[in-house]
C-alpha cells in the first residue's frame, strides 16, 4: 500500500471555520479518512477532522509559499 501524506491526526484546539466543499471532495475526503484509518489504526470520526492538517501540509510542502514568507518585503509578513 502507499503511504498517506497524512499521518495520525493530533488533537489540538481548533479555530472554528465554517467552509462548503464540493459533493466530489467530500466524498474524496471522507474515502481518505477510511483509508487512514486503516493504515494507521486510528479511526477518524470525522472526516472534518482532516482538512486542517491537508491544508497544514499543503502549505509546509508549497516553496513558492515558503520562499515569499522568508522575504521582508512580502506582504505576507505585514501586519495591516
Amino acid at each position: 500500500m502507499a503511504k498517506l501524506k497524512l499521518g495520525p491526526i493530533a488533537d489540538d484546539r481548533p479555530v472554528k471555520l465554517t467552509i462548503e466543499l464540493p459533493a466530489a471532495v467530500h466524498r474524496d475526503l471522507v474515502a481518505y479518512a477510511e483509508v487512514l484509518g486503516r493504515e494507521t489504526g486510528q479511526p477518524v470520526g470525522e472526516p472534518a477532522k482532516l482538512i486542517a492538517p491537508m491544508v497544514e501540509r499543503f502549505m509546509g510542502t508549497d516553496r513558492a509559499f515558503a520562499k515569499a514568507r522568508r522575504k521582508p518585503e512580502s506582504p505576507l509578513d505585514s501586519k495591516g
